[in-house]
């Protein structure tokens, strides 16, 4: 029997779009992809890499928190950056700092365009409800 749980930010195209943020099933935790907005569904930091990566962990941050569990849990990110090139070095020294001494597999894919023409970033991840 699957027990899943859903949890979203409440904004107004998760319904346009017909997504969801999370998605747990049997302790799994399935996150779609972050990026940089408010909790009224603005746009945050147009062209600035750091303002729109803290914002898009942070948007991680409280989809991890709809479903009791922190950061420590993630046990996957793929992270979506349209320039690598230039952002790469100020992306890793955010990233450091928001998994700390945790250590999520990760991949990161340098892509030519991402669903807003502004956006610099995305972070889809994969949780475990316990670990251990």
């Amino acid at each position: 029997m699957t027990i899943a749980k859903t949890y979203n930010h409440g904004v107004a195209w998760e319904e346009a779009f017909g997504v969801t943020q999370g998605y747990s099933a049997n302790g799994t935790i399935y996150i779609s992809g972050q990026f940089s907005h408010d909790m009224q569904g603005a746009f945050v930091g147009e062209g600035d890499i750091e303002a729109q990566t803290r914002q898009t962990l942070e948007n991680l941050d409280r989809v991890l928190a709809g479903f009791g569990v922190t950061r420590s849990n993630i046990a996957e990110m793929e992270v979506f950056l349209t320039n690598p090139q230039e952002h790469f070095e100020q992306f890793i020294v955010l990233y450091k700092e928001y998994v700390g001494d945790h250590r999520p597999a990760a991949t990161l894919i340098g892509v030519s365009g991402l669903a807003f023409p502004h956006q610099l970033i995305e972070i889809r991840a994969t949780a475990v409800a316990h670990v251990g």
